[in-house]
């Protein structure tokens, strides 16, 4: 049994975290505590930082990190499939902790190759399960509207597959990391009409096969209705959240637009997903270790916030970890 006190964030209000010490919670027969390597710090949650009328503080310990990965500490005595020592990847969303509990069954053992190695298997399951949903196959042109980590990564995905792609997004350095991820095009997202004839101009006049909208903003979603091909495939990535959506319903209804919303809610579609992109990263087929570009201790996670925000230079992902040392695995 582990016995004493650990770490966790706690959101406290808009734009401030501080830093509590909370009891080593124990697990129920179903459940793993894990001591906690990381966890990603997501785009998702800027939101919860910046502060919006709906939210309420503050947030529970650990509250609302949920790309997190670690070491069992100790598994319930109903537990099989993982053992204390074991490296995984968990479902759950108390991660910005020193420990974290979450049932067994969103927990999932990592493969030897990985070891020493990050691995935030929330976002890169979502990143594989959007990919599967966009049916993309060799040959198909796809344009990835808005590269940040999920772009580029459904970028080197739809790359492999043998399509080709076309990337935009408004920061340099995001064009440069898709260029690097394979991408064939880079667009910077700097006028819609301009964007639009551009992209035709570059497939014929006919538009892409397939577009993967990433960012999440109403002016993207505009954008990426445009440059669909008709009977081509909308896939919507971004994270919609700052409330109701227009569609150009006559634009999409003209064109015979499949349009997919590509997010899971399901934890065992998400696990899938988690393990497929952890197989496809031991083959060699998904590198997602030099789009980890920043690294943050748990006490600088309200500066791991505030970098995501800005997006300087550089900028694209961000962890935050429990020690190592980003040299150990690039």
């Amino acid at each position: 049994m582990i016995r004493g006190y650990m770490r966790a964030a706690i959101f406290v209000e808009p734009g401030k975290i501080e830093l509590g010490e909370i009891k080593i919670p124990e697990p129920g027969p179903e459940e793993v505590l894990v001591r906690l390597e990381g966890c990603g710090v997501c785009a998702s949650n800027l939101p919860l930082w910046e502060g919006r009328p709906w939210f309420k503080y503050p947030l529970e310990p650990g509250a609302p990190g949920h790309e997190a990965w670690g070491v069992v500490a100790q598994a319930g005595d109903r537990v099989k499939h993982v053992h204390a020592g074991d490296r995984v990847a968990l479902l759950s969303g108390h991660g910005y902790a020193d420990y974290d509990l979450a049932p067994a069954h969103s927990v999932l053992a990592l493969l030897p190759p990985l070891s020493g190695k990050p691995f935030p298997g929330e976002p890169l399951g979502c990143a594989s399960n959007i990919y599967r949903r966009s049916g993309i196959s060799s040959g198909q042109t796809v344009a990835v509207v808005g590269i940040g980590f999920l772009g580029a990564l459904l970028t080197q995905m739809a790359v492999r597959q043998g399509a080709r792609v076309i990337a935009l997004s408004r920061r340099p350095f995001a064009l440069e990391t898709a260029s690097r991820c394979g991408a064939e095009e880079v667009l910077p997202l700097n006028g819609q009409d301009g964007i639009v004839q551009e992209v035709y101009g570059k497939t014929g006049g006919k538009g892409c096969d397939v577009v993967i909208e990433c960012a999440g903003q109403q002016s993207t979603l505009d954008l990426a209705g445009e440059l669909v091909r008709i009977r081509g495939r909308l896939v919507i990535a971004g994270y919609h959240q700052e409330g109701v959506r227009r569609v150009n319903m006559q634009l999409w209804n003209w064109r015979g637009l499949d349009v997919i919303n590509a997010h899971e809610r399901e934890a065992a579609v998400y696990l899938e997903g988690i393990r497929s992109a952890m197989v496809s990263q031991c083959a060699g087929q998904l590198n997602p270790l030099p789009l980890y570009t920043h690294a943050f201790e748990l006490t600088r996670l309200p500066e791991a916030f505030e970098v995501l925000r800005e997006r300087p230079p550089g900028f694209l992902k961000g962890l935050m970890l429990n020690g190592g040392n980003k040299a150990t695995w690039q």
